[in-house]
């Protein structure tokens, strides 16, 4: 596995009550086979051989059901001292995962919840970009003023903001931006060197909705997967539509996590 740089996304996992369950969802939706986790209660998703996700059963029922993403650091004590010195939360302190790594769990100051990740014997994702793995995450929030000085500097992102059709208008004052892209440290900002972004939670949506990350897997065909999605027993929750990337639908397995396809533009017909 090539190794990541400090910062980049570098694997996903979901929680859910029925581990068995979601095998058959998402075996049924990406094709993915899984490997049990040497008797733990999780186990590997593999895309065509190669390492892609981890479906995991939930250890307290009162935990959400959702996806998560774990970001890469060559230094996670000073990642996690960052966290807090930016006004972010750790909810878990640096735990070592066996051989594979040391992982933790924070939040930002608007409340979403991501992982670190610091490989040892596993570096990440074997396998993104290509269709039945990861390909992009993003945090939905109400507090883009707290949480863009949060990630950009606990993880030297450099942020982009783009209009509807994806120009970059980080020099327009006047535009109406509520979509950034994250690009790593020393890498020019732009969708070309894009890792991540943050979208704006409006108020359209109920007060209530929490601040989240979103992942994203690449689909060889948007319009089918959300079909099947139906067929297994999630739901749609946005229909497929174009974006200046390719075309999306955001789906819910049939446990209740929230996740996104994307069929990149390079797949459309």
């Amino acid at each position: 596995m090539a190794a990541f740089a400090h910062s980049a996304p570098c694997w996903v996992d979901v929680q859910l009550s029925d581990l068995e369950a979601g095998k058959r969802f998402y075996g049924g939706l990406f094709g993915w086979t899984f490997r049990a986790g040497d008797g733990m209660p999780f186990a590997d998703a593999l895309s065509g051989g190669r390492l892609v996700a981890a479906l995991a059963a939930k250890k307290d029922g009162r935990m959400p059901t959702a996806w998560g993403v774990y970001f890469a650091t060559d230094d996670i004590r000073a990642t996690v001292a960052a966290i807090r010195e930016h006004g972010g939360q750790i909810i878990t302190d640096p735990v070592r995962a066996g051989q594979a790594g040391i992982v933790a769990q924070a939040a930002d100051p608007g409340g979403a919840v991501f992982g670190l990740w610091q490989p040892e014997e596993r570096e990440g994702f074997e396998k993104q970009n290509e269709p039945g793995s990861f390909c992009w995450t993003e945090v939905h929030t109400r507090q883009p003023e707290k949480v863009d000085p949060f990630y950009e500097k606990v993880f030297g992102f450099r942020g982009a903001d783009l209009d509807e059709a994806g120009n970059d208008v980080s020099g327009d004052a006047e535009a109406l931006v509520d979509f950034r892209m994250w690009s790593p440290e020393g890498e020019e900002p732009g969708p070309d060197t894009a890792v991540g972004g943050r979208s704006v939670i409006t108020d359209a949506f109920p007060a209530e909705m929490p601040s989240y990350f979103l992942t994203y897997f690449t689909v060889a065909d948007c319009d089918a997967a959300a079909e099947l999605a139906v067929q297994l027993g999630g739901r749609v929750s946005a229909p497929p539509f174009d974006i200046p990337y390719g075309r999306m639908a955001v789906l819910v397995d049939d446990q209740g996590a929230l996740f996104a396809v994307l069929q990149p533009s390079e797949l459309l017909p």
